[in-house]
């Protein structure tokens, strides 16, 4: 519902939450959801993914933690949230309209606490349920919706990255999408803390994030301010905020910040945006980029046989396996099956006996089950007919087409012998039933295709209402 044009400007009620306007947009809901996977498709194309498991794994579990303590005003069922780590240096972090989120490597480095990472995705996630976006755009002549992604990318980058990005794009466009004004920072800003604080973080570390990337210099930091630029007095108006909020309860899994911390340490240098672009331009291989988790054909498991499976493609492509689902996977993922139960899997990580790589995809009956005793089932009857299943996880919450899901760890011995690692990640759909997404790879590999995993996992599309 859109509120009356007289009733927009930010009101602050003593010793109450900052309230804030949902603005009049031209573009429906659908469309920033079209919008961002389009533009998405583009950032994951033209930009250098860490490909991580570690870093995608924190970096998800913080966003979809704070995807889920979004205030009930501003939820949007059909955004679909995702979120990757890119291997840049700079400090900087964008998300796109309808929910996907890009954090460079760099933000993570530079952040000294899991809340001060969760302070900058706090803030981007306040601009995608505002929809500021799209707001911005309204106001502008209406674009094709299909021509859009590349200029959206140019002005996430801005500076010579932008500029390479953005050739042959409908001039202008992109700065009505993602270059805000200082008022829709100001937003942000107030609704990151309340989402910050909601999520049980301390909103005083948004603040202090904010604080050291005003002090970076160089490269390092004006990457962010570029389109985000202070509204004035950034750092006060969070702490007056902060003290209407909710006390923080949570300061988030230290030992798995510091783990990752610890891991990007040790990889080759990120490389800056002018470097990407200039190898780009060259056609030469982007310098720094962590190759190591990029797997070639032939790759020897634990057995020392060699299995011939070619690396996930950086290109997805899109399959209708059933009328309700839509499922992107790797581009050179083959469909086995339909309809009850599905399998995407890579050449040579599919026999008709079982698959070593790929996912599979599948609805069980809950029996009046409620979604963690259906999961539980779902594994117990898994290990019938794999009697070295063992899970290495507990059952985790996390999203699954945007609606709440569970997510476990499992192991087991594969068909070459082998050992291998099985994400299970499962939803309730409106009949009652269980949806259900099995990963499968190698335990050598398992770091490069949770990854993997994760992205399909958070954009199948579900129509089931």
């Amino acid at each position: 519902m859109l509120i009356p044009a007289f009733a927009l400007a930010v009101t602050t009620l003593a010793d109450a939450q900052t309230r804030l306007p949902l603005r009049d947009n031209k573009y429906t809901v659908q469309q920033d959801v079209q919008l961002g996977q389009e533009a998405a498709q583009q950032v994951r194309k033209e930009y250098p993914l860490l490909n991580d498991a570690a870093s995608e794994r924190l970096v998800d579990r913080i966003g979809q933690h704070l995807a889920e303590n979004i205030p009930a005003m501003y939820r949007q069922p059909a955004f679909r949230y995702s979120f990757d780590v890119v291997n840049m240096k700079e400090i900087n972090a964008f998300a796109l309209p309808g929910g996907p989120m890009f954090v460079n490597r760099g933000m993570i480095e530079a952040s000294r606490t899991e809340a001060e990472v969760a302070g900058v995705m706090a803030h981007e996630l306040a601009h995608v349920v505002l929809r500021h976006g799209t707001v911005q755009a309204s106001k502008a002549q209406k674009f094709q919706i299909g021509a859009i992604a590349g200029q959206i990318l140019g002005a996430i980058v801005g500076g010579t990255k932008g500029a390479v990005i953005a050739q042959g794009s409908e001039i202008g466009l992109g700065t009505y999408f993602l270059k805000y004004g200082r008022e829709f920072e100001r937003e942000a800003d107030l609704l990151g803390a309340q989402i910050l604080a909601a999520a049980g973080y301390d909103p005083l570390a948004m603040a202090t994030m904010f604080e050291t990337i005003a002090k970076q210099g160089g490269s390092g930091g004006p990457e962010w301010l570029s389109s985000h630029p202070n509204p004035g007095n950034r750092s006060n108006a969070i702490r007056e905020e902060a003290k209407s909020l909710p006390r923080p309860t949570y300061a988030g899994n230290t030992s798995e910040f510091n783990t990752v911390r610890s891991r990007l340490g040790q990889m080759p240098t990120a490389p800056t945006a002018q470097q990407i672009a200039q190898a780009r331009q060259n056609g030469q291989t982007i310098p720094g980029t962590n190759t190591g988790n990029r797997r070639g054909t032939g790759s020897v498991g634990t057995t020392g046989r060699a299995m011939n499976v070619e690396p996930p493609s950086s290109r997805w492509r899109t399959y209708q396996p059933a009328q309700a689902i839509r499922v992107a996977v790797p581009e050179n993922w083959e469909q086995i099956g339909g309809e009850g139960l599905v399998t995407y899997a890579p050449n040579g990580g599919y026999s008709d006996a079982a698959f070593t790589h790929g996912v599979q995809i599948g609805v069980a009956g809950s029996n009046g089950q409620n979604l963690a005793q259906a999961t539980n089932a779902l594994i117990q009857s898994f290990s019938q007919n794999n009697p070295d299943l063992r899970r290495a996880t507990n059952n985790q919450r996390t999203t699954v087409a945007g609606r709440n899901g569970l997510t476990a760890t499992l192991t087991n011995i594969s068909a070459d012998g082998g050992r291998e690692v099985i994400f299970l990640s499962t939803a309730s759909l409106s009949d009652g039933s269980t949806l259900f997404l099995l990963g499968v790879a190698p335990e050598v590999e398992a770091r490069t295709y949770q990854a993997v995993f994760n992205r399909v996992r958070q954009q199948i599309v579900i129509n089931d209402r």
